[in-house]
């Protein structure tokens, strides 16, 4: 799915160099190596404070326990994402109120959003999916209106750029109450690890969020709130900051990649190509298709792609309010249809910056004859 070797073979010489800054520094937590990536990372995303910390879901959570998120509280999320914005809401003793998604962009919906608001909502996260924004004119509206936070979560979408036409413009996780992101190393922007970010233009929240960071601590041993151990490594710093320099190469290359996918697949009966929101640029964190559910599933297009050696993915093949770990939230079969016909409908093909061209008409080949043995 991700030729992660080809591309770090391209950028070996700058990444051993990195590294070996790190370790003649012997500063392996901290130091020059955080700051600067987090002032260089920040400048890229319109002058924003950056809190580094271990990981995308950690990030979440820091969000959360930031803007005061507790028990008795409710958070409005899709049900059709990753787990990862659940999970820490439960984990905060909060309770998720799952709505669905628009079946175009896979994106949360927002009138679904206004009606499951109530008093004792405290928060929305929508999770800008495969690549592109949500519709942050209609949250940040809904939002400022019942007066709730807005939690940007940008690890799939990052520096992808909203633009509404009505003077709203930013950057994913500039836009809202502060936004999240993942430097999986999958992601566009990844390390060799785990990593993660919280971003924001208020300064106040910027020094709470870093506070929650470590332990709570605003000087060495003196705690003035309860926190959490969450760092990005300097090693991983220093690779980041390395390919910081090249992620503008790598969301064009995707966004190539895309359109050769587009071209391939045009008039395909049974294909349905992503859909680009206007509003929003596209850095293809994913290529995710429709399987026509009236010949067949994503999962019969996968098993035969799998046998010509073609890997692809579903995100996600369970929605969240079908997950059993999740039973005590009290949903069923039917409540959010649209999550649900896209779990059996999506289909995530080969996406990476070393795709070739011939890589591609092989993967697209093999997927029309596929969808050929159910017409």
């Amino acid at each position: 799915m991700v030729d992660l070797e080809g591309q770090t073979k391209r950028i070996r010489p700058e990444i051993d160099a990195a590294i070996a800054r790190v370790l003649d520094s012997s500063r392996f937590i901290g130091g020059d190596e955080v700051s600067s990536f987090s002032d260089e990372l920040g400048g890229m995303l319109d002058g924003a404070f950056v809190i580094p910390c271990a990981n995308g879901t950690d990030a979440l959570q820091i969000a959360l326990m930031a803007i005061g998120v507790g028990p008795g509280d409710e958070v409005i999320v899709p049900a059709f994402t990753f787990i990862s914005p659940v999970e820490v809401i439960v984990l905060l003793g909060a309770k998720p109120v799952l709505v669905d998604v628009y079946s175009d962009t896979f994106n949360i919906d927002c009138e679904a959003v206004e009606s499951a608001i109530t008093v004792r909502t405290k928060a929305i996260i929508p999770v800008h999916l495969f690549g592109q924004c949500a519709d942050m004119g209609k949250l940040l509206k809904i939002a400022k209106e019942h007066k709730i936070h807005l939690i940007e979560d940008t690890a799939q979408a990052f520096t992808s750029v909203y633009c509404d036409g009505n003077g709203l413009s930013g950057k994913a996780g500039t836009l809202g109450t502060c936004g999240t992101t993942s430097f999986f190393p999958s992601k566009n922007l990844g390390c060799f690890g785990d990593g993660g970010a919280i971003i924001t233009h208020s300064l106040d929240l910027a020094a709470d969020l870093g506070v929650i960071c470590k332990h709570g601590s605003d000087f060495k041993y003196k705690h003035i709130d309860v926190g959490v151990n969450s760092r990005l490594d300097s090693i991983q710093a220093a690779i980041l900051r390395v390919k910081l320099k090249h992620l503008k190469d790598y969301n064009q290359r995707r966004n190539v990649a895309a359109n050769i996918y587009d071209e391939l697949l045009e008039g395909a009966v049974g294909i349905t190509t992503p859909f680009r929101d206007p509003r929003s640029s596209h850095v293809f964190h994913q290529y995710t298709i429709q399987i026509d559910p009236f010949y067949t599933s994503n999962k019969n297009i996968q098993d035969v792609l799998k046998k010509a050696d073609i890997p692809t993915a579903i995100y996600y093949p369970i929605p969240i309010h079908l997950q059993d770990g999740y039973n005590f939230l009290d949903y069923r079969v039917g409540d959010f249809p649209v999550s649900e016909k896209l779990s059996k409908t999506v289909l995530s093909l080969p996406m990476h910056t070393e795709l070739s061209r011939e890589e591609q008409e092989y993967i697209a080949h093999h997927l029309k004859e596929a969808i050929k043995k159910w017409i």
